[in-house]
């Protein structure tokens, strides 16, 4: 079974080659002809050899870079409606992009529709293309079989995640880390890959080097420490390697530039969004009178206190009542338009306002309620790391996570984030947003019946320690709170 897993696996980039292969080659024929008939045929001083070969080039290069950048040619990452949505960014940019290209190039003499009509076949072709090597890779590459070592009943959130993806993963069995070591280890070699999740430090050291050792695909559920560790750069100044961890964030000149691109960028949205913003404004007035627009005191760098501005999506005074609470699955509060202008996130638009002002960038973590951020922090202080950069429209968490992606998982994307980001980074998460558009599951809220908090008790934390608490008062607080007894 080793020796088959092997063999498929070298195999796997040459499928994600010649699918890519394919797929770029009808497009660039496609554009070719259009080109060749269309366009330049009909141009006062016509291109010649190298002159048509570079307008060819130039369609590849941006097909390639902004499918690669929505993972439209990556098999496997999504499943089938999702690789052909990237498709779908892909072909609308790039052809988009020509367009202009070719309108200059003709000072803006020359019919665009059949740039129009090659992108309506360029779509139609991308579908049976992501259906059929979806279904190649899923033949060739079924779900692994994995084996979970787990610390505590944290794990089963984990395992409900994973199992969303049953193209990819096959949880067969668990084992709990109060097994002994020769125990879990036997049970590794059965399987093809092994999940590590909340078990102490020395006996995962021990487990990531025993699956190293056997060439064991591992999959680990990091600790906030190990986040923290990744950012760090490799340190030689003598023959004993060092890992330096710098904590500084960006410097002097990358904070000008990460501005510098904010405001540009924020002032070039309000233009052009401007129109569907004063539609959405009208149509939120229309449904039930009440004001446009809704603003919450949030925390951004340094817990420094601001307003963020949003459209309303929820009925007037909807927290009169209950309090601050997060959005659940099936909320009454949120209005029909509100259903709709948070499920293509219009809901945030205003938030380029706050961009402007510098109150958020454009990329980081989301600004978090002052009163939701301190009942956080009770069970898990690590919490406030995340105001160690300006609050962001958009970030790791929100396109990687959903509405009900818990705090303790958001902490951890956000210092993802927090440790990586450069312009470059920002680029990257501000194109992977557009494509949760297409992500139909991206806006869900939370469910009813699951406490906020991350239940980090559940590892081991003790709350008298951080809040001054007596035994009786920490379990009337687990009481008050939904959270397991310990």
């Amino acid at each position: 079974m080793e020796n088959i897993t092997k063999n498929r696996e070298q195999y796997k980039r040459l499928l994600n080659f010649i699918a890519a292969l394919v797929i770029i080659l009808f497009f660039v024929m496609g554009f070719s002809y259009v080109w060749y008939n269309h366009y330049n045929n009909k141009m006062h001083d016509p291109f010649w050899r190298y002159g048509n070969f570079l307008m060819i080039g130039i369609y590849c290069v941006l097909y390639t870079t902004f499918t690669s950048l929505f993972n439209g040619f990556r098999l496997g990452y999504s499943k089938f409606i999702g690789l052909f949505g990237s498709q779908v960014l892909g072909i609308v940019s790039t052809n988009a992009l020509e367009m202009v290209l070719i309108a200059l190039i003709g000072r803006n003499r020359m019919d665009l529709s059949p740039m129009a009509v090659l992108a309506a076949i360029q779509l139609v072709f991308a579908f049976p293309w992501s259906f059929a090597f979806t279904m190649i890779y899923t033949k060739m590459y079924p779900p692994r079989r994995l084996l979970i070592v787990y610390g505590n009943s944290n794990a089963k959130y984990l395992v409900n995640k994973m199992a969303q993806r049953t193209d990819k993963y096959n949880i067969c069995a668990a084992v709990s880390c109060d097994e002994s070591l020769e125990e879990i280890e036997r049970r590794i070699l059965r399987y093809e890959g092994t999940i590590i999740t909340d078990i102490p430090g020395d006996l995962r050291n021990k487990l990531v080097k025993f699956c190293f050792e056997h060439s064991i695909r591992t999959y680990i559920n990091p600790k906030l420490s190990d986040i923290i560790i990744r950012g760090a750069d490799d340190f030689h100044l003598f023959d004993t390697p060092l890992l330096l961890s710098r904590n500084d964030g960006l410097k002097f000149e990358q904070r000008m530039m990460k501005r510098f691109f904010d405001i540009a960028l924020a002032g070039i949205m309000l233009i052009v969004l401007m129109p569907f913003m004063l539609i959405t404004a009208l149509i939120i007035k229309l449904y039930d009178g009440g004001p446009v627009f809704y603003s919450q005191v949030r925390l951004t760098t340094g817990g420094r206190r601001f307003k963020v501005l949003k459209f309303r999506s929820m009925i007037t005074d909807a927290e009169k009542k209950g309090g601050a609470r997060l959005a659940s699955e099936n909320d009454d509060r949120i209005t029909p338009v509100g259903k709709i202008i948070r499920k293509i996130r219009f809901d945030e638009l205003p938030q380029l306002i706050n961009i402007l002002k510098g109150d958020m960038s454009f990329v980081g973590p989301r600004p978090e309620r002052p009163e939701l951020a301190e009942r956080y922090e009770l069970t898990m202080p690590e919490f406030k790391y995340r105001l160690k950069v300006k609050a962001g429209l958009t970030g790791y968490a929100q396109i990687m996570g959903k509405y009900n992606t818990t705090p303790y998982d958001k902490l951890k994307l956000d210092l993802m984030y927090i440790e990586h980001q450069s312009i470059r980074e920002d680029l990257r998460i501000i194109l992977s947003t557009v494509r949760t558009v297409f992500v139909p599951d991206a806006t869900e809220g939370v469910d009813d019946d699951k406490p906020i908090e991350t239940r980090r008790d559940l590892i081991g934390h003790d709350f008298s320690k951080d809040l001054g608490m007596t035994e009786e008062e920490v379990v009337e607080y687990e009481e008050e709170n939904g959270l397991p007894k310990r």
